[in-house]
């Protein structure tokens, strides 16, 4: 596919566990193209969020073709693969991921000194973000004071900072009551938007339907787009 951001061919995935080997991935061929809003559903095991570490750079230990913005990562050394995830990649986890002894706006901070912006630069992203996002009056608190809906939106807004070229989601909303997770998709969706392509993994038909079209697994098969 001419536009693809993200290509897979033949992605594998296997567990060792003594003499038995667990296939988790199998046979993955997958196309997103730039500024696309996917889903990616499926049963409990199904291989989701798997599959989502692995287009994030987060597990490296699969067999496979995947190529992220024309560089084919399974050639590249782990400190490449570093610099493309810093460069390419933003991810929003299920259970938020904040770092519990930095403030908000600490928290905020840290994507952006992996890319080694400049601490002026830094501080003004920082500010933009939280007047954007309505935390500025959270700044200076930490995770533990703030609501699980609030520390998602921060969660989000961290992956974003940095302006990445794709958000990978992993049940971005499992753990937030409905309103929380409708300001949370709605969101997605005027990112997606403005341009920004987006993958979660959900269990929710509702979240499903702010995206394009959805990528179904069975057991570690790629069964239905």
């Amino acid at each position: 596919m001419a536009d693809s951001l993200i290509t897979t061919r033949g992605i594998e995935k296997t567990v060792a566990s003594g003499a038995t080997t667990t296939w988790i991935l199998r046979a993955i061929d997958l196309d997103i193209r730039s500024g696309e809003f996917v889903s990616i559903m499926g049963p409990s095991g199904a291989g989701k969020s798997t599959l989502l570490h692995i287009l994030g750079l987060h597990d490296a230990d699969w067999r496979g073709e995947y190529t992220l913005c024309s560089d084919r990562v399974d050639t590249l050394s782990h400190a490449k693969r570093a610099e493309l995830q810093k460069r390419h990649i933003g991810f929003v986890f299920q259970n938020y991921h904040l770092i519990d002894d930095l403030t908000v706006a600490e928290n905020l901070e840290v994507p952006l000194t992996y890319r080694n912006v400049k601490k002026s630069q830094r501080e003004a992203l920082v500010a933009d973000t939280l007047d954007r996002f309505g935390i500025v009056g959270k700044k200076d608190l930490f995770p533990s004071q703030l609501s699980g809906g609030q520390q998602q939106l921060v969660g989000v807004a961290r992956a974003i900072i940095a302006s990445p070229t794709v958000i990978l989601a992993d049940e971005p909303t499992g753990n937030l009551h409905s309103d929380q997770a409708r300001e949370i998709m709605e969101l997605f969706r005027t990112l997606n938007r403005g341009g920004t392509t987006i993958v979660q993994v959900t269990h929710s038909g509702v979240n499903a339907k702010y995206g394009d079209r959805v990528i179904r697994l069975s057991d570690g098969w790629l069964v239905h787009e």
